[in-house]
């Protein structure tokens, strides 16, 4: 499904991975641990293509990440990152706008389907006349996620989604994403994530 094949990479001086290798399965949930500055967050994005690696291979549904298969990867992986980094607007003109892009565009939300998930977060009905501004991070967390969960890509890419939640919607979380049919790279700090079987840990 991933691989991360003798991937190299230097910051200036710094040596973020050096022949790196990891291999994921479709369908695992794969929590990331390593000491900050290790390339935790980094990786995701590398997945991406957000930052270029100096050497080595990535690939995905047996392809590899190059220029005429970004797009593929972009559209079939979705990446929550650690600051959620969604511009300020109503919050239901931006899913109206998400989903009206061109690679979005099968995918019909309705306010009673994005409303559905919302409530199960604990967001209430109001949330949709709201601005992202008006959001406390926990809730940003929570609409990322929801954004997430209804674009329904192959792949979701987690950074410290659960970090400003409370203990009973961090469970709710970690209980929602390990019963999803998808595979899931995670990045966290927090316990509750490597104390289910489900997960596996990849240290480094």
């Amino acid at each position: 499904m991933i691989k991360f094949e003798n991937i190299n990479l230097r910051f200036d001086d710094k040596v973020i991975f050096e022949n790196f290798n990891m291999n994921i399965k479709g369908g695992e949930k794969v929590l990331l641990k390593s000491p900050s500055g290790k390339g935790k967050s980094t990786l995701l994005k590398l997945l991406l293509g957000f930052q270029k690696i100096d050497s080595g291979e990535i690939i995905f549904d047996c392809k590899k990440l190059e220029k005429n298969n970004l797009m593929y990867f972009r559209t079939n992986i979705a990446y929550l990152s650690q600051d959620v980094e969604l511009r300020n607007q109503n919050i239901w003109d931006l899913i109206v706008e998400i989903f009206s892009y061109k690679y979005n565009k099968h995918i019909k939300v309705t306010k009673d389907k994005f409303l559905d998930v919302a409530n199960y977060f604990d967001l209430s009905k109001d949330i949709i006349k709201k601005e992202i501004r008006d959001l406390s991070g926990g809730e940003r967390q929570r609409l990322g996620l929801i954004i997430c969960i209804l674009l329904d890509r192959k792949v979701w890419l987690l950074d410290e989604v659960t970090s400003g939640l409370d203990k009973d919607m961090k469970q709710r979380v970690v209980d929602y994403v390990l019963k999803q049919d998808k595979t899931v790279l995670i990045v966290s700090h927090d316990n509750i994530w490597s104390e289910n079987d489900i997960v596996r840990i990849e240290e480094w």
